[in-house]
């Protein structure tokens, strides 16, 4: 066996010795300067291990020699801004809730900080803009199911819909007329057609006379005779054009057949009072709200 180092004739530089069809790889050595970049990127990595918390164990990591940890700086941080905004949040926590848009300073204060807790809290189901989706309401527009004074939208991020952990909760389910066999398919379409109809949208070969008989003896009890909708029972008003899952027959008959109603969680249970009453002020401002 040759001991015998082969020298590639064009570049002048020894190969490894590896050949794969007729080609030879060079013994290239790597740079100085990439070298001398590894070596410090190791001896900074070690240091950075034994200065700050890095090691994963079994019931935390190591503390490093510095002692910081995140959550440390993030309490500290939150401390800040606690003490920053502490003269303006006891001013709104004191302040009654129908004075505050009296008080431009105090208005801009409940408005930003509103707008934070609806970005972490509200918008995952109203959207970013308060613009709501199938099933979650549209905070911009002047139909409220449970009223749109600042003492109701206050009253629902308080203790919720339908939340069965509040005692104060607002309540009000839609039976399931279809599922549960109150009425059959005939008679849902037949009201549906008459529930169409307190918007002129009916078609005109609908049996009206039947869907009004249907929705007296079932709907009316809550909706009211002329469909206008009872806020203490969370029975929307269907005389509008705003349908919170939808207002073409086909939504109306799968709503009359499945009935229920949405959830919406008591903030309450995770939100201080100051802050929903700035998220209060905040959703009142999206321009729906009710004087």
């Amino acid at each position: 066996m040759s001991n015998q180092v082969h020298v590639d004739e064009v570049t002048g530089t020894a190969t490894t010795g590896h050949e794969w069809d007729g080609i030879r790889e060079l013994n290239t050595p790597l740079p100085r300067w990439w070298l001398y970049t590894i070596y410090a990127t190791i001896i900074w990595g070690i240091g950075y291990i034994a200065y700050y918390p890095a090691l994963p164990l079994i019931d935390g990591a190591t503390k490093g020699m510095s002692g910081w940890n995140a959550r440390s700086e993030v309490v500290e941080e939150l401390s800040k801004l606690r003490a920053q905004r502490g003269p303006m949040n006891d001013k709104l926590a004191k302040t009654p809730l129908a004075d505050v848009k009296k008080d431009s300073e105090l208005l801009a204060f409940a408005s930003a900080q509103g707008s934070a807790a609806f970005a972490t809290n509200c918008a995952p189901c109203h959207g970013a803009g308060g613009q709501g989706a199938k099933g979650y309401p549209n905070l911009h527009a002047d139909r409220w199911i449970w009223g749109g004074k600042l003492e109701d939208i206050q009253q629902t991020i308080t203790h919720g819909i339908r939340w069965d952990s509040d005692s104060k909760t607002r309540s009000g389910v839609m039976p399931s007329f279809g599922r549960d066999k109150i009425l059959n398919e005939d008679q849902i379409s037949q009201v549906a057609d008459y529930v169409l109809s307190f918007t002129n949208r009916a078609d005109k070969s609908a049996n009206l006379a039947s869907g009004k008989k249907v929705y007296e003896e079932n709907c009316a009890a809550c909706h009211g005779d002329a469909g206008k909708g009872n806020r203490d029972l969370g029975a929307p008003n269907l005389t509008t054009q705003v349908w919170l899952y939808g207002g073409t027959k086909a939504d109306i008959v799968e709503r009359v057949r499945l009935g229920g109603g949405g959830v919406m969680p008591s903030w309450s249970e995770r939100l201080d009072t100051t802050t929903i009453k700035a998220l209060t002020v905040y959703v009142h401002g999206f321009g729906g709200g009710e004087n």
